[in-house]
């Protein structure tokens, strides 16, 4: 009996879209950790403001390393704020100057983001993407890594 190669559910235009919303919501990201690190205020000011500072430098590198993915195989970003926010899925936003409503919002993002990257690695493990799949796993590790941490700060 022949073999039945499996055929591929995914394809490069399937992981360049779930790229581009993945980079949507970094873009998100990076400015809801900039201005909580400027709005913080209270007991835990110093240490959420640097971390909220790392957030935000880190988010951009993630940004510009998962777009130019999308660059190197021939596709175009967004041209604007307004393609981003089209590409962009559900995204929860801070209602509250409050440190910890803030921090229990940004949270929720970055554990959503980590998922949506987990997603995608398996999309970049499909079509056969190392490169995209090992970048991929740093998101994750971000997103999961400062998770764990801001739990921990806000269970003081």
């Amino acid at each position: 009996m022949p073999e039945i190669e499996d055929e591929k559910e995914a394809s490069v235009g399937d992981l360049i879209n779930q790229l581009v919303s993945l980079c949507s919501y970094l873009d998100k990201l990076y400015m809801q950790s900039h201005l909580i690190h400027l709005n913080i205020e209270g007991p835990l000011f110093f240490p959420l403001h640097e971390f909220y500072k790392e957030q935000y430098t880190s988010l951009v590198e993630e940004f510009d390393t998962l777009a130019e993915f999308v660059r190197s195989m021939d596709y175009l970003m967004p041209m604007c704020e307004r393609g981003l926010n089209a590409a962009c899925p559900k995204f929860n936003h801070v209602k509250s100057y409050d440190a910890r409503e803030m921090s229990t919002t940004y949270l929720k993002n970055l554990e959503q983001c980590g998922m949506m990257a987990k997603e995608a690695v398996e999309i970049a493990r499909e079509v056969e993407a190392p490169d995209v799949e090992n970048a991929l796993a740093d998101t994750v590790k971000l997103c999961f890594k400062s998770s764990w941490m801001l739990k921990s700060t806000l269970r003081t």
